[in-house]
């Protein structure tokens, strides 16, 4: 699948999660920059990546006080989805949504057990 067409209805995706999000986690998902990416490979820290990520969150968490240039980044793979879901565009769109809000809920403040227990893993 061309990178295209994963951007396009991972924007979709993004754009309908986001508006049924509760407003103030809404206003949190706004604070983030949201990179879509074929693969890893491009950030300055991706040597320490396995490659095989579906996304990834860096920057400071909500809980602490970020520096006012410490813009937070939620990075989504696209390729890698597409290759995660067996090629499907519904569980494509579907995985695209849940790895945003896994990331999302890093930026929130919680950790792994927490993301898990959400069902966001």
């Amino acid at each position: 699948m061309d990178f295209e067409t994963l951007s396009q209805w991972a924007d979709e995706e993004l754009k309908a999660v986001i508006k049924i999000l509760p407003a103030d986690v809404q206003a949190a998902a706004k604070k983030c920059s949201i990179s879509l990416e074929d693969h890893p490979g491009r950030g300055t820290d991706d040597e320490s990546l396995e490659g095989d990520e579906l996304g990834l969150f860096e920057g400071t968490c909500l809980l602490d006080d970020p520096a006012s240039e410490d813009i937070p980044r939620i990075r989504l793979f696209l390729s890698n989805i597409w290759e995660w879901v067996g090629a499907d565009e519904q569980d494509y769109r579907d995985e695209v949504g849940t790895t945003f809000l896994h990331e999302l809920g890093h930026y929130l403040g919680w950790d792994e057990d927490e993301v898990a227990d959400r069902g966001l893993e």
